[in-house]
C-alpha cells in the first residue's frame, strides 16, 4: 500500500499521503526523522483519518433526518473512501471526494470534499474545503485525526512531552461513554495548568480528552530539549486528544463537531456542532503543522 503514496515536499520536509482516505502517512524532515505515528497494529493502525460527514459516534449509529434514519458508523465514511488525485506538483497535492450512490445511501446529500496539502519550508499546510452543490442546506461536521509520534524525534524523553495551548484553558473537559461512544453530560476538572498539559498515558485511561469549546486555535506539542510541532487550526472550535495508553503516538484532533451528547435524539441538523452550509457555498477548515527543533 505504501507504493501508492503521493509524495510532496520542500528541502526540509517531506509528506506522503495515501489517496485512500487522503490520509497523511508520513512526515519526515531532511534527516529522515519521522514525526507521524508508527501505526503499530497492536495499538492502532491509523495515521491521520479525516472525519466527515460526522465527528464521533451517533446514537445507535443512526443519522436522523426528516423522520428517517440512515446507518452511519463512527466518524463517517471519508476515512474509508478513495479520493481522486486532482492536482499534483512537487510541493502540493489536491485530492477530491464526491458523493456516490454508496454515500447517498447513508448520507442523502450531494457534496464535494477537497483536501489540499502543501509543504513550504518546515510547514505542512492542510486545507479541507467542503462544497455544497445542493439546492438546500448541507448539514455536516468535519474533523482532523492526525497521530503524531510520541516521543517525537529529537531525543527528549517520552515523559517530558507536553501540550502548550495558545491561550489559558481552565474549563472542564469532556469524555465519551466507553459503552456507547456518546458525549457524557458531566465534565471533569481539567489537568491543564494555565496553558500547559503534561502528557501521560494515564490521561487516556478513560478514552479521549475532549474540549467541546476551546479558546485556543493553536498549540505546540513537544519537549524541552527535543523537537516541537506548532499546530494551528483557526477554523476548528473543538479539540480531542487521544491515544491507546502505551502506544507511541498521540492524536491531536481539531474538530468542527463531536459525538452525539447522551440523550440527544433530534434531527441531525439540530445536533450541537453541525454546520448548515448554504446552497452553492463552500467552507474550509485549515490545519498547519510546523516542525521545529
Amino acid at each position: 500500500m505504501t507504493d501508492n503514496l503521493v509524495t510532496i515536499g520542500s528541502d526540509g520536509l517531506t509528506a506522503r499521503i495515501n489517496p485512500q482516505g487522503a490520509e497523511v502517512w508520513s512526515l519526515t524532515d531532511g534527516a529522515g526523522r519521522e514525526y507521524m505515528t508508527d501505526a503499530d497494529p497492536t495499538f492502532w493502525s491509523g495515521h491521520a483519518p479525516l472525519l466527515f460527514p460526522i465527528v464521533g459516534t451517533l446514537a445507535g449509529d443512526t443519522l436522523r433526518l426528516d423522520g428517517q434514519g440512515y446507518t452511519l458508523p463512527r466518524h463517517g465514511f471519508a476515512r474509508r473512501s478513495r479520493f481522486a488525485l486532482a492536482h499534483l506538483t512537487d510541493n502540493e497535492a489536491r485530492f477530491r471526494l464526491t458523493d456516490s450512490p454508496d454515500t447517498r445511501a447513508v448520507y442523502p446529500f450531494g457534496f464535494v470534499l477537497e483536501m489540499t496539502f502543501r509543504v513550504e519550508g518546515m510547514t505542512l499546510f492542510t486545507q479541507a474545503c467542503v462544497n455544497n452543490p445542493n439546492a438546500s442546506d448541507l448539514p455536516f461536521s468535519f474533523g482532523y485525526h492526525p497521530a503524531f509520534a510520541w516521543p517525537l524525534p529529537g531525543g527528549a524523553d517520552k515523559a517530558a512531552h507536553k501540550i502548550v495551548f495558545a491561550e489559558s484553558e481552565p474549563q472542564d473537559l469532556r469524555r465519551v461513554s466507553r459503552e456507547t461512544g456518546l458525549l457524557l453530560p458531566k465534565g471533569e476538572p481539567t489537568p491543564v495548568q494555565g496553558r500547559e498539559l503534561a502528557l501521560s498515558p494515564d490521561l487516556f485511561r478513560a478514552d479521549a480528552m475532549i474540549w467541546d469549546t476551546l479558546t485556543s486555535r493553536a498549540l505546540s506539542y513537544g519537549a524541552d530539549g527535543g523537537s516541537w510541532l506548532d499546530i494551528a487550526f483557526p477554523d476548528s472550535p473543538s479539540l480531542g486528544l487521544w491515544q491507546v495508553p502505551g502506544a507511541n503516538y498521540i492524536c491531536i484532533e481539531p474538530w468542527q463537531g463531536h459525538a452525539d451528547p447522551e440523550g440527544f435524539d433530534g434531527d441531525f441538523r439540530d445536533k450541537p456542532g453541525v454546520v448548515l452550509l448554504d446552497a452553492g457555498a463552500s467552507l474550509s477548515f485549515c490545519m498547519d503543522v510546523t516542525v521545529r527543533g
